[in-house]
């Protein structure tokens, strides 16, 4: 399959970025990786590093394209949470260091969602937004039970409180996988961190599916966006995105990658910059 993907990690208005993005693209396969570290507890940006590494690590480890793509996102989803508790073992419950997290794997011209707590995956089509995943979070369910509509959730006083997440108690967090979705040339998926989808609508983000410049320079444009509309208490904002343009004329093909210019990813294999404390203690009450 031929492709172009980027990432981005911005620090908002936080002293620290404890978000973290990654893209890994093997011959027949492509992870999309987007970690959130839960500043209201000890150590996130840690929390959100060592779930990353978790991850890549499982990555390549196994043959690609991946045998059982919805075991192989339980069994990551569920190492990440493993090394998370084993973090902060020594610590009190409350104090425990916890993450949110978003996986997309793409191949077989298909995609698959895993995710835990409020980063989010999107799948767009044709400048609009086809689907996005349902937040393990509290004002989520007053959405899903009419309490509250998409526009209030920004402002919501509980925004920031989820149901589960990866570390704090030992018991594996509520996840959320989704079987293959089938992709037409020109999809574009995107996993991102609250920081992100917080500050902008489905027209904005459905629009990233819709430019016909470089994905780097659009989610760029999102990000940046973001930030704004959320300033002066903008979170560390990002995202992996990845455009599928459809199958390669050999297997050997190589994918083509535009990334936006040098400096937009902290240092270290996540490959992202910035948060800092801000995250409900309720985003850690579940897990």
């Amino acid at each position: 399959m031929r492709v172009e993907y980027a990432d981005l990690s911005l620090i908002g208005d936080r002293e620290e970025n404890q978000d973290r993005v990654q893209v890994l693209a093997a011959d027949n396969a492509v992870l999309l990786i987007a970690v959130d570290g839960m500043g209201g507890h000890a150590d996130g940006a840690k929390a959100a590093q060592l779930a990353t590494e978790t991850v890549r690590d499982a990555f390549n480890r196994v043959t690609h394209p991946v045998f059982d793509p919805i075991g192989f996102l339980h069994l990551a989803i569920g190492r990440a949470h493993v090394n998370l508790v084993t973090l902060g073992a020594r610590l009190s419950l409350e104090a425990r260091p916890r993450a949110t997290c978003a996986l997309c794997l793409v191949q077989d011209d298909a995609a698959y969602f895993a995710h835990v707590g409020d980063s989010r995956i999107y799948h767009l089509r044709k400048g609009a937004v086809r689907e996005r995943t349902r937040d393990h979070s509290h004002v989520e369910l007053l959405l899903q039970e009419g309490v509250i509509t998409e526009a209030e959730i920004a402002a919501h006083p509980m925004r920031n409180f989820v149901e589960c997440c990866l570390g704090g108690d030992s018991w594996l967090p509520g996840m959320t996988i989704t079987r293959q979705k089938r992709l037409e040339p020109g999809d574009v998926l995107m996993v991102c961190t609250d920081g992100l989808w917080s500050g902008l609508g489905d027209e904005r983000i459905g629009a990233l599916a819709g430019d016909s410049q470089p994905l780097a320079a659009g989610l760029r444009r999102l990000g940046e966006q973001s930030v704004r509309a959320c300033g002066p208490y903008s979170d560390n904002t990002s995202g992996a995105a990845l455009r599928f343009l459809g199958k390669s004329d050999s297997p050997d093909q190589p994918r083509s990658r535009r990334k936006g210019p040098a400096g937009d990813a902290a240092p270290g294999p996540a490959q992202a910059p910035a948060k800092a404390p801000g995250k409900g203690q309720s985003k850690a009450a579940a897990g």
